[in-house]
């Protein structure tokens, strides 16, 4: 991904929620996105042009408009009528965004329109957050990615975040992933942690 002066970008464009520009590019800002959090921390996954990607949580598109600057197609869904409204509005100026109004729980509402993907990437803050990827796993190619960002306070608010993540990454492995990478997101995120697995096959 690109940096201009230590600071991360995307080169789409501009305007969509009020985003700074850099030389014509937009900047990625760390304190709205977990994944521009997890790339400015030395997180070893990047994107690339011909990567199908499966976003679940998709929200009003913030994040998912940087990600669409850099991929080939953006597969978004999201469960709320409000921040869909949002992210149509942005899919209007991204044609590489296909927004999909679903429960990210049941992914066999929209598996039959959702290309292999590449990398399934998950910014949903429910309990279950390791049991809806799970479910959505089969969506990706052999040797694909998932990248899971944990809120640990919607898991369980008893447990230290910590041990949320330890149980996170047991069940994750459990349910036949290779978990390569947890990183946490301070200072950017508190109590979020990325978790990035492959499945293996």
């Amino acid at each position: 991904m690109i940096r201009i002066g230590g600071v991360l970008v995307s080169p789409g464009e501009g305007g969509v929620y009020g985003e700074r520009m850099i030389d014509g590019y937009r900047v990625w800002d760390p304190y709205r996105s977990k994944f521009a959090a997890y790339a400015l921390l030395g997180g070893e996954r990047d994107l690339a042009p011909e990567m199908r990607v499966l976003y679940l949580g998709a929200a009003n598109g913030t994040t998912v408009s940087h990600v669409a600057d850099y991929v080939e197609v953006v597969y978004a869904v999201e469960f709320a009528p409000r921040p869909m409204q949002d992210l149509i509005e942005v899919c209007r100026h991204r044609r590489n965004i296909v927004p999909i109004m679903a429960d990210a729980g049941r992914p066999e509402l929209y598996a039959g329109i959702v290309e292999e993907a590449d990398l399934l990437y998950q910014d949903v803050a429910q309990p279950d957050q390791v049991a809806i990827a799970l479910r959505n796993v089969p969506l990706l190619r052999p040797g694909g990615t998932l990248m899971l960002m944990l809120k640990t306070r919607s898991v369980d608010v008893r447990l230290s975040p910590q041990d949320v993540a330890d149980e996170a990454v047991r069940a994750l492995e459990e349910g036949g992933m290779r978990v390569a990478e947890v990183l946490w997101l301070e200072p950017y995120h508190r109590d979020h942690a990325a978790i990035v697995c492959e499945a293996i096959k």
